[in-house]
């Protein structure tokens, strides 16, 4: 959101936030992520905003940027270490008053991986429901295909696919940072240090308050598309992946013909290493199909899915705990402190 923006709404909403709501009871607001390839206070992100104010109205809304300067903040969707913008994003959300009893969290495809990383690892404070739409929670085994005339997205598909596993790669490509591919998962267990971390696949970076903070959740809400050829496979916006290839049969097949493990097959699921099963067992994960390709939010996809998870009352509690500190992993593995 440009600053200019962001001033109004504190100038206008600012004074009934500076102390708890009369009665302890609020309208909770809603923070939202971009994804790629956009930016915070864009045309679209502005417009979507608005729509949202027409169903609840007087709801605050944050949309989070790593630069308030629009092109440089639609460059960060593409080059930076995830990890250091989420340490941006936290102190964001943290010293904005309007936010400090708590929010719900709307993330558009790769914003939505990142609130969830939010969620496990800071939640302070913290996300009551969390929607996810054509979010890559699985990670991707192609990289997002690029809009016609994209340079820059074009050198960084190139630069990415050199090297996705490259030190460089996993710690300045964004996209790198999320990239799956089920025939290297060995590689991907050893190098990579951001879905690797939030999604417990690896035992050593397993982290159970990130599994509390998930489990904390009201609601966990995530998209897919019902045409969907952006996120491949379609299903990591459900936490499905491609199956690892059997050496001798199908390791050569063309991915429209590859074994696709749904979430309930995952070991995330079935071991519970985030806390995915709990939610779905107490009837808080919720996966929803929106017709259509990629991020086309179609009024019929949207409108119920706000309605229902945004903008609710809800109790003023203070969140008053000091952030933690998720430092980036470099070349050395990621250092987590809680």
């Amino acid at each position: 959101m440009h600053l200019e923006v962001l001033l109004k709404f504190v100038a206008y909403y600012g004074s009934a936030w500076t102390e708890p709501p009369k009665n302890n009871i609020y309208v909770r607001p809603l923070v939202l992520w971009h994804g790629l390839g956009d930016s915070a206070s864009s045309p679209g992100m502005l417009d979507f905003m608005e729509l949202i104010r027409g169903v609840h109205p007087g709801i605050f809304i944050h949309s989070v940027y790593i630069d308030e300067e629009n092109a440089k903040d639609q460059r960060a969707g593409f080059f930076g270490d995830i990890w250091d913008q989420l340490n941006v994003v936290n102190a964001q959300i943290r010293a904005i008053p309007e936010l400090q009893y708590g929010f719900d969290a709307l993330g558009f495809s790769q914003g939505g991986q990142f609130l969830r990383a939010y969620v496990e690892a800071y939640n302070d404070p913290p996300v009551a429901n969390l929607i996810t739409f054509g979010s890559q929670h699985m990670g991707v085994s192609d990289l997002p295909a690029c809009r016609p005339g994209d340079a820059l997205c074009y050198l960084v598909r190139i630069a990415a696919r050199q090297g996705v596993y490259s030190s460089y790669a996993q710690s300045h490509l964004i996209q790198a940072q999320y990239f799956r591919d089920h025939a290297r998962l060995p590689m991907y267990y050893a190098q990579n240090h951001f879905l690797t971390v939030i999604n417990g696949e690896v035992e050593e970076t397993r982290n159970e308050t990130f599994k509390k903070n998930l489990v904390s959740l009201a609601n966990f809400v995530m998209v897919r598309f019902s045409q969907e050829k952006t996120v491949v496979p379609s299903e990591s916006s459900w936490f499905g992946s491609f199956a690892p290839p059997d050496e001798e049969d199908d390791a050569e097949l063309p991915w429209d013909e590859e074994k696709v493990l749904p979430l309930e097959q995952q070991p995330v699921y079935t071991e519970d290493w985030i806390g995915l099963r709990t939610l779905d067992e107490s009837a808080r994960l919720t996966l929803l199909t929106c017709e259509g390709e990629h991020m086309q939010i179609s009024k019929e996809c949207w409108l119920p899915i706000v309605t229902k998870y945004a903008g609710s009352p809800a109790p003023a509690t203070l969140s008053a705990s000091p952030p933690p500190l998720y430092p980036s992993p470099g070349i050395s593995g990621l250092v987590v402190q809680v």
